[in-house]
């Protein structure tokens, strides 16, 4: 009986060795090496131009763009507003627009669980239609749940991008909602097999937030389009609008919400002009700050030294940005700042905080100028320092530009995006493998335990029958 049972056993070691080499064959072969393949991926936004709320819209149109060239399938399912079409083909990209339920929502968390159950419903006809994608990029937690919803009806990775944090831009939790909102964000990284984010300090802050292993977390930079100031000179009709020709703009490009800084900004003007009468601070766009803007602004009595422009258009962002001097952009909380990326291609110097992806970004009298985040003085004597010294100024804009082409540039963001994706894909795979083995590990056991017990009771019958 020990030699038939030894026998046995030594049979399904060989099988189940057997058995592992020829999956892990498979999944290098199909699946790790998708390099050479076309790859379809759906990307999940709130937010997809021209409806452009921060900056997300622009992070997953240029992405996407980039991924057609580079062969790939995208597909973009997007909160559908005004006039725009509920399918358009962008340059290859196939964007579809949802509309939220008839009913008016109790809240905002509540439009965000009615605009997912609708992005989940036109994911399921697309895949009805075309058959299921190869992997789900998820921006941001506003559409957690249709990302969640897909990845468990039809085995589909996740791969996610964290662009901010509700504790980051909230200097903390403080409410339910933002609780709610915070542990949604945890949710969507749990259920992510990888997740990108676009900074070192953003990668510290997952950690820190949500215990998410190191090597699941993904530095990716966000890029920009370096050809966007290409044909755009400065205009100098367009720049008297805002100020006058003797007149040194000082440019701030962005929503107008306290993290932004914007308030520290207006409060470093005195001081600006006791060293510099001839400028002028241009507030570009739009946020529920704006009256308090405007009332800190007349209570320094600085009216007709700050001029707000209200929400700009692409093509006026970009004469805007030729016609500053300086481009200052103040955060009290930043994950990255790409109008720092626009600024610095532009031509202008730029003026950041020291924090966020803005310290990453900028090297201190070399590309660009810091200064202490949420210090009026520090800022004011950054800004200073270009209006000041012209040689300065250029000499920063032209390493500037150069870094930006260099390092921020959507060809290199959009290979290292793909090669998470694969990542994604081939741990999904290896998890399916794994539970393949495991199950057939089982099924083997029990054969092999039923075979044993079988055995047993004929080599015990025989032997009863023996001395019967």
């Amino acid at each position: 009986m020990y030699i038939y049972e030894k026998f046995i056993r030594n049979i399904f070691t060989i099988n189940e060795f057997l058995y592992k080499i020829s999956l892990e064959k498979i999944t290098k072969e199909n699946y790790c090496g998708r390099k050479h393949l076309c790859m379809k991926i759906l990307m999940l936004t709130w937010e997809y131009p021209p409806r452009i709320v921060g900056g997300i819209a622009r992070v997953v149109n240029d992405l996407s763009k980039r991924l057609i060239k580079d062969g790939h399938k995208v597909t973009v399912i997007t909160y559908h507003e005004g006039n725009t079409p509920y399918f358009e083909d962008d340059k290859g990209v196939n964007v579809y627009r949802v509309d939220n339920y008839m009913i008016n929502p109790n809240n905002f968390i509540d439009w965000v669980m009615q605009m997912n159950f609708n992005m989940l419903a036109k994911a399921n006809e697309i895949i009805a239609k075309e058959g299921p994608f190869d992997v789900i990029h998820a921006h941001d937690w506003l559409v957690a749940y249709a990302a969640k919803s897909l990845k468990n009806a039809y085995d589909i990775p996740i791969v996610s991008t964290i662009h901010a944090t509700e504790a980051g831009r909230n200097s903390g939790i403080h409410d339910e909602t933002q609780r709610y909102i915070n542990d949604t964000e945890w949710m969507l990284t749990y259920e992510s097999t990888e997740v990108i984010v676009n900074s070192n300090y953003m990668k510290r802050e997952l950690q820190s937030l949500f215990g998410l292993p190191f090597e699941k977390i993904n530095v990716v930079p966000n890029g920009i389009n370096i050809n966007m100031f290409s044909a755009v000179e400065r205009d100098y009709e367009f720049r008297r609008r805002y100020a006058l020709d003797n007149e040194k703009i000082i440019l701030f490009m962005g929503r107008l919400v306290y993290e932004k800084g914007v308030q520290n900004l207006i409060s470093a003007m005195p001081k600006i002009l006791q060293g510099y009468n001839d400028a002028k601070l241009v507030i570009a766009g739009k946020g529920g700050m704006l009256d308090e803007l405007r009332a800190q602004v007349a209570s320094l009595g600085i009216e007709n030294k700050v001029y707000f422009t209200g929400y700009m258009q692409a093509k006026e962002v970009c004469k805007m940005y030729k016609c500053a001097d300086v481009s200052v952009f103040p955060s009290t909380y930043e994950p990255f700042g790409i109008v720092a990326l626009e600024a610095m291609l532009s031509g202008t110097p730029v003026v950041v905080s020291d924090i966020g992806g803005l310290n990453e970004i900028v090297e201190h009298g070399v590309d660009g100028m810091k200064s202490y985040a949420g210090n009026p003085n520090s800022l004011a004597d950054s800004i200073l320092a270009l209006l000041h010294n012209p040689e300065l100024a250029q000499n920063v804009v032209k390493k500037a530009k150069t870094k930006v082409k260099n390092e921020f540039n959507w060809t290199k963001i959009a290979q290292d995006t793909h090669f998470i994706y694969q990542k994604a894909i081939c741990q999904t795979m290896a998890e399916r493998q794994k539970n393949q083995i495991a199950q057939e590990k089982a099924k083997k056991t029990k054969r092999a335990r039923n075979t044993e017990t079988e055995i047993t009771n004929l080599l015990s019958f025989r032997k009863r029958q023996a001395y019967a």
